[in-house]
């Protein structure tokens, strides 16, 4: 198995929507009809990234990830926005090469931090983050505020 990890390019949209409608499914979250200008921003990468694993010419997974400027910081922090593997390819470790990624890019990038929410349906994969050294720092609130 040769796995490449990669930016992701406007030719991967429809199967980043993809990706992401199984994670939707599975985590009983909901996502935007209209996805396009997202993709694109975060193609360029100012606010954000798309980091792609690829078997073979198929895309078995992606991260989503944000850049926000926060002043405790002096600068940006980075979030993890998505993270989703076939299951198919689950059990190839290919959730850890994409976090392993991200945070080298983070790192990279000169960001001070690096965040994640998980809510009750993703809470399961609390341990497969601590791993990776992320740790519990508080609670997370929230307000819809779209029409």
């Amino acid at each position: 198995m040769t796995v490449v990890l990669r930016d992701a390019d406007a030719d991967d949209q429809a199967r980043c929507v993809e990706l992401l409608s199984e994670l939707s499914s599975a985590t009983g979250s909901t996502h935007s009809v209209n996805l396009q200008n997202a993709f694109a921003s975060l193609l360029n990468k100012t606010r954000g990234q798309i980091v792609i694993a690829e078997e073979s010419g198929s895309i078995l997974g992606m991260a989503t990830i944000s850049y926000n400027v926060a002043l405790r910081y002096g600068g940006e922090y980075c979030q993890l926005e998505e993270l989703i593997v076939t299951p198919e390819a689950r059990g190839k470790k290919l959730g850890g090469l994409l976090i392993q990624k991200i945070i080298e890019n983070a790192r990279e990038r000169g960001c001070a931090e690096i965040g994640l929410y998980l809510v009750s349906t993703t809470e399961h994969n609390r341990a497969f983050y601590e791993k990776y050294g992320f740790e519990v720092v508080g609670t997370e609130m929230r307000m819809s505020i779209s029409a």
